[in-house]
């Protein structure tokens, strides 16, 4: 028996919540395949807002570790993210970070390098597209993400 995969989009809007930087975080993520829409969230204790960005975006694709994947990997994956330094630093910015030893251009260690491998092994054989909205815009998805970033966040 053959196994057929049909293609098709996944929609992830993500955001992180941080009261003080460091302090009290919180992340969500939307996941929007097909007819489904699934919310995740969780807090931390003490944190900053990137490392919840970054969080986000992690978690919604570990959402997706129980699935097949090469199934995964067929599809069009669509990362909205209201953060740059999640959007340019796995797009852009990661690249030179593993070539220079996860140093940063003027030679300071990359912050957050732990979750910045596991997100760039989740991003491994993946379709995906990472796109920038910006927050608090009226954008219905990224607004209830940040709404759910804040609730989750421990205060």
């Amino acid at each position: 028996m053959r196994t057929i995969f049909f293609k098709m989009e996944i929609k992830i809007y993500t955001d992180g919540a941080c009261v003080g930087n460091p302090g009290p975080g919180g992340w969500a993520a939307i996941i929007l395949e097909e007819d489904k829409k699934e919310e995740l969230f969780g807090g931390e204790k003490l944190t900053t807002n990137n490392r919840m960005e970054l969080t986000a975006a992690i978690q919604a694709l570990e959402f997706f570790q129980n699935k097949e994947e090469k199934q995964l990997s067929l599809n069009q994956i669509k990362i909205y993210t209201d953060s740059t330094y999640v959007k340019d630093g796995i797009t852009v910015w990661i690249k030179n970070w593993e070539k220079n030893n996860w140093k940063t251009a003027d030679k300071k260690n990359v912050k957050n390098v732990d979750l910045w491998k596991r997100l760039q092994q989740l991003v491994k054989s993946k379709q995906i597209e990472w796109i920038w909205v910006k927050g608090h815009s009226n954008d219905p998805m990224n607004d209830l993400a940040d709404k759910l970033a804040k609730a989750a966040t421990p205060i």
